[in-house]
């Protein structure tokens, strides 16, 4: 039998597969009448088909990913879902035509039916992410010789409900949900590993340089399942959470611009990451010029890093962050002296990397790679904890303790925190969370909250007096819309298609 992962999105002509029973089903039965109907008042007739996919919560592994280590997160209930039908051939010019259900906010965008077309990533609109999925689309079929025909016009209206610059994943539920839509609207599917793999590259198209976590969980998540998510190949593991906690997800509010403040912040860690792996590696006797060429993450060098623990009779990498990568920053020219080469000749071939050199006035290499090497540990530490023989009580009360050093971790040695969520992070464990952590990139966006499951509605209320009320009465939300904000999750389901 395939694994799960091997297999292709799955198709279904009703909705109670995908969202279960309930109030949960009856807003996705509102939200899918909906969407139908603004498709047809936009284009005059009903879509062809439906494609979802999730939002995620990262329980732990934060920024790591990309320095090709494992992660753990989980799919959440909230999702973008894209309406979508292929014109004929008949039907005039061939345009990509992308609305939204929240017209609003999100105006209509057209573009060419071009899978060639650049992304003009100076002028950011929202449609981006779709021409991400369509562009991904395209030279993924053209690698597997796999015949799309002609190019055709599209008509898109997308319904997104995972909070935007939450670090919950709004953009890889868009970009799945759109490279799915494409891909059903053309007739092919391909399997979920391959199009885990497919749409992190998608993304890169719109300059973030993405580690593959949110689109992996998005399209391969199972409900009722957390997934250790490993990389190089993509695959995913279940991970059964203990029936006595919950998650709880709560908004900072200060909202995390992840494709805007890319150089200085997300892409500047990725090249602070690589930097950090090339001096440790020089340091540790490879040859300056084999380094830059051979060494891309910090896990490329994690093996010569060990056998230098092991002298010390640890196994821990740290040992040699400490020993090699001093814990003052340094300058482009510190960084120079060491290996030999200009930092632009290193990254050449990354014009998202030199932003980062541009804007960059010094780089903390030592921190960055301690918090890497210990993240990556605590993700298998929670893993084996989940799986231990101990008392839920135990359990959870370790996971906690994991979640809290994870989010030191990000806070001090990444720096990827900000005021908001050092408050909310603090209010939470006031409250009795077990332990609360920023989840996905930082900067803003969300926390999330180990909760046990008998307490859940009285926390979720004392996080709405002592942490929202405030901003409610500021006007920075609405009452009526903290349920976006505040929510408890088990985890969900991953993509489908839905034909009806």
């Amino acid at each position: 039998m395939a694994k799960h992962e091997e297999l292709p999105v799955p198709i279904f002509n009703s909705l109670e597969p995908v969202y279960g029973t309930g109030s949960q089903l009856e807003e996705a039965e509102l939200r899918f009448n909906k969407l139908k109907s603004k498709f047809v008042e936009f284009f005059g007739h009903s879509p062809d088909i439906y494609a979802r996919s999730p939002g995620r919560v990262n329980l732990i592994g934060e920024h790591i990913d990309y320095e090709g280590y494992s992660v753990l997160p989980m799919a959440i209930r909230q999702d973008t879902i894209v309406a979508i039908r292929k014109c004929e051939a008949g039907d005039g010019q061939k345009l990509l035509k992308i609305a939204n259900v929240n017209s609003d906010k999100y105006t209509l965008c057209t573009y060419p039916a071009d899978p060639d077309q650049e992304i003009d990533l100076k002028n950011h609109r929202w449609g981006h992410y779709f021409i991400c999925g369509y562009k991904g689309f395209y030279e993924y079929a053209k690698s597997k010789g796999i015949d799309t025909g002609k190019t055709v016009g599209l008509e898109v209206v997308v319904d997104g409900i995972v909070p935007t610059g939450s670090g919950l994943s709004s953009s890889a539920a868009f970009v799945c949900s759109s490279t799915i839509a494409i891909m059903a609207a053309l007739g092919t599917n391909f399997p979920k590993k391959e199009l885990a793999q497919l749409t992190c590259e998608c993304e890169r198209h719109i300059g973030t340089q993405s580690g593959g976590m949110d689109q992996a969980i998005s399209v391969m998540a199972q409900s009722g399942f957390a997934a250790l998510i490993d990389f190089n190949p993509i695959r995913g593991t279940e991970v059964q959470l203990p029936a006595g906690g919950t998650f709880v997800i709560a908004h900072s509010l200060a909202e995390s611009q992840k494709a805007v403040t890319a150089a200085t912040n997300y892409n500047n860690r990725v090249v602070e990451c690589r930097l950090a792996s090339i001096l440790l590696a020089i340091k540790l006797g490879t040859n300056p010029k084999e380094a830059i060429t051979k060494i891309k993450t910090l896990s490329d060098v994690e093996g010569l890093c060990v056998s230098f623990a092991g002298t010390h009779g640890s196994s821990d990498p740290v040992l040699a962050v400490k020993e090699f990568l001093k814990e003052e920053p340094y300058t482009a020219d510190d960084i120079e002296k060491i290996t030999n080469e200009k930092l632009e000749a290193i990254f050449d071939n990354s014009p998202s990397s030199l932003d980062v050199l541009k804007a960059a006035t010094h780089f903390k290499l030592h921190q960055r790679a301690s918090h890497v090497y210990s993240e990556a540990k605590r993700v298998y530490a929670f893993k084996d904890t989940v799986a231990s023989k101990s008392s839920e009580e135990d359990i959870l009360k370790k996971l906690g303790n994991l979640m809290n050093e994870s989010h030191y971790s990000c806070s001090v040695l990444y720096e990827c925190s900000c005021p908001e969520l050092e408050e909310l992070v603090k209010t939470c464990r006031n409250n009795g969370a077990l332990g609360a952590r920023l989840t996905g990139a930082g900067w803003g966006g969300c926390a999330v909250a180990l909760v046990k499951e008998n307490v859940v509605p009285q926390f979720i209320l004392n996080l709405k007096e002592q942490y929202f009320q405030s901003r409610i009465d500021k006007g920075v939300i609405k009452k009526n819309d903290l349920g976006m904000y505040i929510f408890a999750s088990k985890p969900s389901s991953g993509a489908a298609i839905i034909k009806f």
